[in-house]
């Protein structure tokens, strides 16, 4: 059994050096646009007048009845229903609104409920920020982090445990699950480095299939449906505490570095007092004794810690730079 490694992405340094700083490409995109500035790969809805690369509060914003919640797309919403059932009572009480869960069966379609002012706040997995923000005007401020203040996970490339494939390289001519085009560690991380560490092009040395989530990619891998996947090790974890899986079924060929995890924020279109009371809720929110603790403690995650688009996410911004994605065409 050939134990994990952990390798630094040697596209990071390419994609440094190629892709366009952040706070440069909003100063670019702001030339002529002074009424309405914005940065390069942001949707002429929005504008960004303080530079922060999310969309800024309109001069007619929303105050909607109802507070509509979606988490990203799981194998089972109806186990997440549950899960975050305790949080959503608690941003009821916050708010003073009422507050509908919504489940999604896809990060497009989450991504477009946002876009059509369907969806008011939720939870985006790490690939599909960008867009979310870009595209449907996601303002996130929140993630999940341990005790101590660590956040994020890996990917990690997985094969059935007695499978003869050892290596990345035994990969060529096989077939690759992933999981959804907007996702980081279900496609754009694994694809970068699969092309610049191991010299392996998508469609010419494998072949490749989407799942639709982590939890599909890792039954397949797990039921042998997939000869590999790249996957969130944090899923897994929590799939592996349900007893969803064995662990000693399933065995990993590659891990990344850490990506930062799911972000949590509203539509750029709120009241600023209604956005400010939804920021209280994540910040009050009691996790002891709550069904977010049970689920998410099975990954080390057991609070909400802030964090800035701008921040946080300049290296989920190089990669997709390096890989020439487009934030307004998902």
């Amino acid at each position: 059994m050939t134990k994990p490694t952990r390798r630094k992405f040697l596209w990071y340094s390419v994609a440094a050096g190629l892709s366009t700083i952040a706070l440069g490409s909003w100063q670019k995109a702001s030339l002529g646009q002074s009424d309405c500035p914005r940065p390069e790969k942001m949707s002429e809805r929005f504008c960004d007048r303080n530079g922060d690369l999310v969309a800024d509060t309109p001069d007619n914003p929303i105050d909607p009845r109802t507070l509509v919640f979606a988490y990203t797309p799981v194998e089972d919403p109806a186990v997440y229903r549950d899960v975050w059932a305790g949080f959503l009572d608690h941003m009821r009480q916050v708010t003073g609104k009422r507050v509908q869960f919504f489940a999604v069966d896809s990060n497009a379609a989450q991504l477009e409920a946002m876009r059509a002012g369907r969806l008011h706040v939720a939870g985006f997995n790490t690939g599909s920020v960008p867009f979310a923000v870009n595209f449907a005007g996601f303002v996130p401020f929140t993630m999940m982090a341990a005790n101590d203040g660590s956040f994020g996970y890996e990917m990690e490339i997985i094969v059935p445990a007695d499978s003869p494939i050892q290596s990345v390289e035994e990969l060529k001519g096989k077939q690759i699950a992933f999981t959804s085009p907007t996702s980081n560690s279900g496609f754009k991380a694994p694809s970068a480095l699969l092309k610049s560490e191991f010299n392996m092009e998508k469609d010419q040395d494998y072949s490749s299939t989407f799942s639709g989530s982590h939890e599909n990619s890792i039954l397949g891998v797990y039921n042998n449906d997939y000869t590999a996947a790249s996957i969130a090790n944090s899923v897994l974890s929590r799939m592996k505490a349900r007893g969803v899986v064995e662990g000693n079924e399933l065995r990993t060929i590659y891990k990344s570095d850490t990506f930062p995890t799911t972000a949590y924020g509203y539509i750029y279109n709120l009241e600023p007092q209604l956005a400010a009371k939804i920021k209280e809720a994540f910040r009050t929110f009691e996790w002891e004794g709550s069904q977010l603790k049970e689920e998410f403690s099975k990954s080390g995650e057991d609070q909400f810690i802030p964090i800035t688009y701008q921040k946080e996410w300049e290296v989920i911004r190089k990669i997709d730079n390096a890989l020439g994605v487009s934030y307004t065409n998902p």
